[in-house]
């Protein structure tokens, strides 16, 4: 038997008594004790008392493919291939991979409650707790290869901004070349992988990961300051969140097919977290130190050094101490 029946069932906060859970899952009520000590696994508190039986203290917000497909507007349900929600997966990017080998990857879409081998840009491992978070991940086409793809990531985090915008979470800025910040802490991260043919047709895989409700969790292997959602803006329907997020996710993909970054640079550069400041962008071993200049219209970092303008397309990007 997997937890999911049992999540379903203490998802609301409520204290369940074992009799009750046992009869409606047609278990023991000692399988039902066993059940509930497995899900301490996913990092959720869950509480048992006696006499009153057990809960998820706080509930638990689901997702539901139902539930977001309902909250999606017509141009974005219109848009959207298969829709998978997993309990657990390897990577939601792993999953969108195996939907491309079985014939499924047209505008593809698939979230997940929990990641067990989540990861970010360059093999990072990405904090993937049980039920707290967003991970998102959609296969978009294009038929021109990769030349044609210089800016997606830039563009795939405005479409984050513009979600959390239309929620009322306005005080986001983009990091370039792929993270959402809030105060200089991150909040979202995106990871780009493509397949098929660099010079036609191509599968790219666009990987969201969004901090939504961290406050429980053992975050000590997070190497970078974060923040998440619940702390900016207090509690958020995961759902609500999830059909904003892919909503404006398949806009920006109309857009970029059609016009390319350029025509959602300027809209970028509004939110530019670097721009006019100090900064050195990492190339391996090597640092290269000027001031942020905003991105050129294929996205690549301008960057004003002792040397004149250099133009990045790949990189670490930091802020430059003072004094540095």
């Amino acid at each position: 038997m997997d937890n999911s029946a049992l999540l379903m069932i203490l998802a609301d906060g409520e204290f369940h008594s074992g009799e009750e859970v046992g009869a409606r899952l047609g278990i023991s009520r000692a399988a039902v004790w066993k059940q509930s000590h497995k899900l301490e696994a996913l990092e959720l508190a869950i509480e048992s008392v006696k006499g009153r039986g057990y809960r998820i203290a706080g509930g638990l917000d689901l997702l539901s493919a139902e539930s977001i497909r309902a909250l999606l507007p017509s141009s974005a349900l219109s848009s959207m291939g298969e829709f998978d929600v997993f309990s657990l997966v390897d990577s939601t990017n792993d999953a969108a991979a195996e939907a491309i080998r079985k014939g499924r990857g047209g505008n593809y879409c698939c979230m997940a409650e929990q990641q067990s081998a989540g990861r970010g840009r360059r093999g990072r491992d990405w904090r993937s707790p049980f039920g707290r978070n967003i991970y998102l991940s959609m296969v978009w086409e294009f038929q021109s290869g990769a030349a044609a793809l210089e800016g997606l990531s830039l563009s795939v985090g405005l479409a984050v901004v513009r979600a959390l915008a239309k929620l009322g979470v306005t005080s986001v800025g983009l990091k370039w070349p792929n993270d959402v910040l809030h105060e200089g802490k991150k909040l979202a991260g995106i990871l780009l992988e493509m397949q098929g043919d660099p010079a036609g047709l191509c599968q790219v895989i666009v990987g969201v990961g969004l901090n939504v409700d961290l406050a429980s969790c053992d975050t000590s292997a997070i190497t970078q300051p974060w923040t998440d959602l619940r702390t900016i803006a207090g509690r958020m329907d995961r759902n609500v969140l999830a059909a904003a997020l892919i909503a404006e996710l398949y806009a920006v993909q109309a857009e970029f097919t059609r016009d390319g970054f350029e025509y959602l640079r300027q809209e970028w550069c509004r939110y530019d977290v670097f721009a006019g400041k100090q900064v050195r962008v990492q190339l391996g071993e090597r640092y290269i130190e000027g001031r942020a200049q905003g991105v050129d219209a294929g996205g690549g970092l301008v960057l004003e050094t002792d040397e004149g303008e250099k133009i990045f397309r790949g990189g670490e990007v930091s802020l430059r101490g003072a004094g540095s």
